[in-house]
């Protein structure tokens, strides 16, 4: 037999051994992400549900979804262990500010574009300059009204009439 018609055979069975290995390794570290679950812990269920771990067994867990409600689960419904500050920012609201130490930016530029300057050159930089364009706006209101003058005396065209005569 010619090696070349095994050639895709054999790639598909090399493929199809690569997926179930993928597949394994997603599995023990699911597994593994299940049994390093504590009471007190944060979860998700794979149906959506937040929950905190109130106590574990064999193969359920009993979960604390709001006070008085406890429910049993599958150790397998469990679809993530979350940390302390993602179930509380997802559950609770509650953000940690992870740049607390770092220094608070204020909501104005006017702090960061102060100078030491102490005469009376900054009170003067301080007034309001005029750029002129209430002046302008004046000029245009004039030049539009001298316009719809313009328009007014002469007769409007309509589809069929043309200059040319």
């Amino acid at each position: 037999m010619n090696p070349y018609t095994l050639l895709p055979f054999i790639v598909l069975i090399a493929a199809m051994f690569l997926m179930t290995r993928s597949a394994k390794r997603k599995q023990q570290q699911a597994a593994q992400m299940r049994n390093e679950m504590q009471p007190g812990s944060g979860v998700r269920t794979i149906g959506g549900m937040y929950a905190t771990v109130k106590e574990i067994n064999e193969d359920t867990v009993l979960l604390d979804a709001a006070p008085g409600v406890d429910l049993l689960f599958a150790k397998n419904a469990i679809g993530a262990v979350l940390t302390d500050d993602e179930y509380n920012r997802i559950v609770h609201g509650i953000e940690h500010d992870l740049k607390s130490d770092a220094d608070i930016v204020p909501d104005d530029a006017s702090s960061l574009t102060e100078t030491d300057e102490t005469d009376g050159s900054a009170a003067a930089s301080d007034d309001k300059i005029d750029l002129g364009k209430k002046d302008a706006d004046e000029d245009a209101a004039a030049g539009s009204e001298a316009a719809e003058a313009k328009t007014e005396d002469q007769p409007k065209k309509t589809d069929g009439d043309s200059d040319a005569k």
